[in-house]
């Protein structure tokens, strides 16, 4: 079972740092030839988005909808969930879930973390969902990683999270071995460094694997070294020329053929959304992870 599944938050993102409106029609032009791509193989997917979407470009969010795709929540204005308190988060969660809720006019019942970034310090974060209505998450990264990730979760496959009683459908992504090290494969700047070969075949040695992309890591545009206030401001962490450095390499990372490399893979797999997959399984024999 391959899932396929987007986050959503260029244009956002792009109206926050007050950059040119030009840059939405690029986003636009990228979702477009997504939906068609999805469209001509009959393949649905999840596509995460954050909650000011929803009140800021309600048309993309729709756009996405009237397609069949399910609308997942990605937080409310893209902060990371471990740069948060959680009453921070509490009052994140509820306004993402219901500026969602309001522009699609149905429930919202999956969710992704900003940079998977639920882990062992803040798995509070499981109850706050559960609050909101959310009954399936996607947000572990069950493997070390430069921004947290959760190596002690001892899952790579669908599961159930056994939190204070809390129980949420769970859909990790899936990691494979190199050089003895756990490592992410198909999504983000991983999918972008490792050739395509070696993600397909790792893709079909295993009975589950989940892709993740965002559209600004597929336009084949170079960029530059972050100023350090606007670093502190977005990783809420200290803007080390090192750490700004550093960041601008990753983000650069394998973005020139990323977009047609991702379109291949489509092509070449098969795939299903969140909502379907959890639809597909039997959730009776999945294993149990208690927090």
């Amino acid at each position: 079972m391959n899932l396929l599944t987007f986050d959503i938050e260029e244009w956002y993102l792009n109206h926050q740092k007050g950059g040119p409106i030009e840059k939405n029609a690029e986003f636009y032009r990228y979702l477009d030839a997504i939906l068609n791509k999805l469209d001509e193989r009959q393949t649905k997917a999840t596509f995460f988005c954050v909650g000011e979407m929803g009140r800021l470009f309600p048309e993309v969010i729709r756009k996405i909808q009237v397609q069949g795709h399910e609308i997942g929540c990605h937080s409310n204005i893209h902060t990371w969930l471990n740069k948060m308190t959680e009453t921070e988060c509490r009052e994140d969660t509820r306004q993402a879930v219901d500026s969602l809720e309001q522009c699609i006019g149905e429930k919202v019942k999956s969710y992704r973390a900003p940079a998977f970034s639920i882990g062992e310090k803040n798995k509070w974060a499981f109850e706050i969902l559960a609050e909101n209505g959310i009954e399936r998450d996607a947000s572990i990264f069950p493997a070390a990683r430069d921004f947290g990730g959760f190596p002690h979760f001892g899952q790579k496959t669908p599961c159930i999270v056994n939190y204070k009683g809390i129980r949420l459908k769970e859909f990790p992504v899936c990691t494979t071995k190199v050089l003895g090290k756990e490592m992410a494969y198909s999504g983000g700047g991983y999918f972008r460094f490792f050739p395509l070969g070696f993600v397909e075949k790792e893709m079909k040695k295993s009975s589950y694997a989940m892709c993740y992309f965002h559209i600004g890591d597929l336009v084949p545009e170079h960029k530059t070294i972050q100023s350090r206030e606007s670093y502190e401001a977005y990783y809420k962490e200290k803007g080390t020329l090192k750490a700004r450095y550093t960041r601008c390499l990753k983000a650069n990372l394998g973005k020139k053929n990323a977009f047609q490399k991702m379109m291949h893979l489509i092509d070449d797999m098969e795939f299903v959304g969140v909502q379907q997959a959890d639809e597909a399984i039997d959730w009776t024999t999945a294993s149990i992870v208690t927090l």
